[in-house]
């Protein structure tokens, strides 16, 4: 077995290893780390003499390696005489590595691990590289590709995130019930900004990075499966679907960017949005949160065959119904496209320019994008081109810079 055979163990397997492990030992930190180091034993000796049980392999290194460094930390020697005892014991890994564990607990583990992972103590920064690594079982080199930040800031936000946790006393459990449901969307809102990541990336010369996004699917599929009765969780998965499903067609073959009303809807990935519509059926069980009703407006997209049939009418009811339990000024904004479609530009341009005069999203690259589309279809050229130039000046991501200004030049 090659590297890429232990890569693909590992990222099936990291949850359940990493949340075995410290449930067994009680450390996060510890368990992480632990994991890695089997990983990077694997590596060397697969090549040479592959395991029967590859998983399992994983998980007895890892438990071995973690006992070893409890021993060597004198402060937890009890702890230790505790977990050594009798390793014929089948804790939780032992059991694990012999096909016998109760897969319930096992999916409390690893709902815990999420939890921990996207606990608020840590800051946005880390919560999505620890979720990424020890949920994910990605790397810090894939993290940093990911989000185009150097090997070193990733990895530095992990060790940070788990001194924290440590320092924080968080205990490897799942939250208490009342709380739980609040804490969910903590875990959710990490999901989330993984996936818009992907989806467009908010730096770098590509519009798209669907290695991402699909990481942050897998990552939603699992948490929907661990809390089925949860209707945002399916929301959410439900949204990723649908958004996805649109990816084949949201760029050239030169990676160049394609507006929706350029796609070639056939294109479009009709397995995802199948999946996506029976995630938000799931998920309009009992009323529809932020995510559902987003979900919603992509499934119209989704089911309409051009701009032009699509149900502009019902996307503005919607986003006006995101804007009463999620209000924000992006909400606003995609408002007032939705109502440039379904009523003409001039109502919508005064949705924008209440946003202007409010501040309320300074910097942003987006307002611009937006007006001056507008200015273009009222007629009102210069100022539209000076709208998309600034936009232009504040966008980041080379590929939707390149649009803005093209568009510029062809109001000249």
């Amino acid at each position: 077995m090659g590297t890429a055979d232990v890569e693909a163990v590992w990222r099936i397997e990291s949850a359940r290893i990493v949340a075995a492990l410290t449930r067994f030992t009680g450390d996060f930190g510890l368990a992480e780390d632990a994991a890695q180091e089997a990983v990077a034993e694997a590596l060397v000796s697969w090549p040479l003499d592959s395991p029967a049980n590859p998983a399992g392999w994983l998980m007895a290194t890892a438990r071995r390696r973690a006992i070893d460094a409890i021993r060597r930390r004198t402060a937890l020697q009890d702890r230790y005489a505790l977990l050594a005892a009798d390793l014929a014991v089948d804790l939780a890994i032992g059991s694990a590595v012999d096909g016998e564990i109760d897969p319930d607990k096992i999916d409390d583990d690893v709902l815990a691990l999420m939890f921990v992972s996207c606990h608020p103590v840590l800051s946005p920064e880390a919560r999505v590289a620890l979720t990424l690594r020890v949920v994910g079982g990605l790397s810090s080199e894939e993290i940093a590709r990911a989000f185009l930040v150097p090997v070193p800031t990733v990895q530095a936000r992990i060790t940070r995130g788990k001194k924290t946790i440590a320092a924080a006393g968080v205990p490897f459990e799942l939250p208490p019930a009342a709380e739980r449901r609040e804490r969910l969307g903590g875990v959710l809102s990490v999901l989330y900004v993984i996936f818009t990541e992907g989806s467009t990336a908010t730096s770098g010369d590509r519009l798209l990075r669907p290695d991402v996004a699909y990481e942050a699917i897998r990552l939603a599929r699992t948490l929907a499966a661990l809390q089925p009765d949860e209707p945002e969780v399916h929301g959410l998965l439900a949204l990723c679907e649908l958004t996805a499903a649109r990816f084949p067609a949201r760029t050239a073959p030169d990676g160049s960017p394609v507006l929706l009303d350029e796609q070639d809807r056939r294109l479009w990935d009709f397995s995802a949005i199948r999946r996506g519509l029976a995630a938000l059926a799931r998920a309009s069980t009992r009323g529809l949160g932020p995510y559902g009703l987003q979900a919603a407006i992509a499934a119209t997209h989704a089911s309409a065959p051009s701009v032009e049939a699509t149900d502009w009418d019902r996307i503005v009811v919607l986003y006006e119904a995101l804007g009463r339990v999620a209000p924000s000024p992006v909400v606003e904004l995609n408002r007032a496209v939705a109502v440039a479609m379904a009523s003409g530009p001039a109502q919508a341009l005064a949705i924008v320019d209440e946003l202007i005069a409010s501040d309320r999203l300074p910097g942003s690259h987006l307002v611009p994008t937006v007006r001056g589309e507008l200015l273009a279809r009222l007629g009102r050229r210069p100022e539209a081109r000076a709208e998309l130039e600034l936009a232009a000046r504040l966008c980041a991501n080379q590929r939707e810079r390149s649009v803005l200004l093209r568009k510029a030049a062809a109001l000249s």
